[in-house]
This record gives C-alpha cells, sequence and structure tokens, in this order.
C-alpha cells in the first residue's frame, strides 16, 4: 500500500537507473496535481510549436513559472512571457514546486530551485524524440519530470545522439530525476501505444 507522506507525493526510495538519473516510482499523487495543470492550461492554452526546421511539434505543450520554453523558425529559448498573448506565463502552482524540491533532494540535489515548468500533453500515437535539455543557464541544477497519466517508455542514451539508449516505462505518478555527468543526455519517450489515454508530463527546470 502507498504512503502518504504529503497531500502531493507517496514514499518512494530512488532507483538507480544509472549513473546520476534516479527513478521514483509512484511518488507524484496524481488526484492532487492534475488540477493544476488544467488550471494552467486554462490560461496559457496547450498548442503545438514549430521546431527551427519548420516541422510542427505532435506534442502539445503549455509552460508555467517565472519562464516557458518555446520554439519557433528562430530558434529554441525560455521566454517570460507566452509569445500566443503576449502575457506572463501562468504563476507555477506550489504544489509543482514543492514536488520538484522534494523529489529532487531525495535524490541528492538539495538546491533545486525551479523556475521553468514545461507541461506536454500526449495522445495516442505520439512521443518525443531524442534531445538535450541545454536551454537553461545553469546546469549544475537536475530535470525533475512527472508522469501523469497514461504508461509510457521513456529512453536516455549518452552525449551523442548516437550512443547506445536504455529504456525505463513510466507509469502515472512516477517520477525521474537526473543531473551532475548525466544533465545533458540525449532522451525521449517512444510513441504511445494506439487506444492509449492521454499522457501529462510535468518537467521542472532551472532556465536562468
Amino acid at each position: 500500500m502507498k504512503h502518504e507522506v504529503s497531500s502531493l507525493m507517496f514514499a518512494a526510495e530512488p532507483i538507480a537507473l544509472a549513473p546520476n538519473i534516479w527513478l521514483l516510482k509512484n511518488y507524484a499523487n496524481t488526484a492532487a496535481l492534475l488540477p493544476c495543470v488544467h488550471a494552467v492550461a486554462a490560461q496559457a492554452p496547450f498548442r503545438h510549436m514549430t521546431v527551427p526546421g519548420g516541422q510542427v511539434m505532435k506534442v502539445a505543450l503549455t509552460n508555467c513559472g517565472d519562464y516557458g520554453w518555446a520554439s519557433d523558425a528562430r530558434g529554441y529559448r525560455y521566454l517570460p512571457h507566452d509569445p500566443a498573448s503576449g502575457l506572463r506565463w501562468p504563476a507555477m502552482p506550489a504544489p509543482f514546486f514543492e514536488l520538484g524540491q522534494a523529489a529532487a533532494a531525495a535524490c541528492g540535489y538539495g538546491e533545486f530551485s525551479p523556475d521553468a515548468c514545461l507541461v506536454n500533453c500526449y495522445t495516442q500515437s505520439t512521443g518525443m524524440g531524442a534531445h538535450q535539455d541545454k536551454n537553461e543557464k545553469d546546469f549544475s541544477q537536475p530535470i525533475v519530470s512527472v508522469s501523469l497519466g497514461a504508461s509510457c517508455t521513456f529512453f536516455w542514451g549518452g552525449l551523442d545522439r548516437k550512443d547506445k539508449t536504455q529504456s525505463v516505462r513510466l507509469d502515472d505518478g512516477d517520477v525521474m530525476v537526473w543531473g551532475g555527468a548525466a544533465r545533458l543526455v540525449y532522451h525521449g519517450v517512444r510513441p504511445l501505444p494506439a487506444g492509449s489515454a492521454l499522457r501529462h508530463n510535468i518537467t521542472l527546470r532551472r532556465a536562468m
């Protein structure tokens, strides 16, 4: 039985998947976090951004926090405002911040203070190709990634796109944390199987 340590999370010992890459199994309380996802999307709706090469991303996204990740023909970057509305991104919900700090601390990153939160929405047959999180200014801060909803296969490799990859199944409530020497590894999500329910992914970062 899950042991609740707060309204946001359950007790979970970090599982080391690789050096500096951790999994907290069944850690996040989806029932407490999903209303925050909906509240953010009500202010800054999910959208499909365009990458510099001109392709439209299959995964819909939005942001909250002091900064939001954005992409268009000019490249990838963090912005304090939503380019669709010109308004500041919604404030980061306190539960997101608290969960991110707690998960990072559980994996040895006690100084993590996220100022940006990317929220992705995956539908059936959508995934995320191999990429690096490298638009942030401080790579000493880890990445905290929270899975809500449908299960997926998360994969990661090394610092070169061609490096051999490993993978792990992520279920509802699972949290991944990576940092240190693994901070810039290539990683992604295999396409969800046909018939899958929605999957939301909350990725907490220190952008500036």
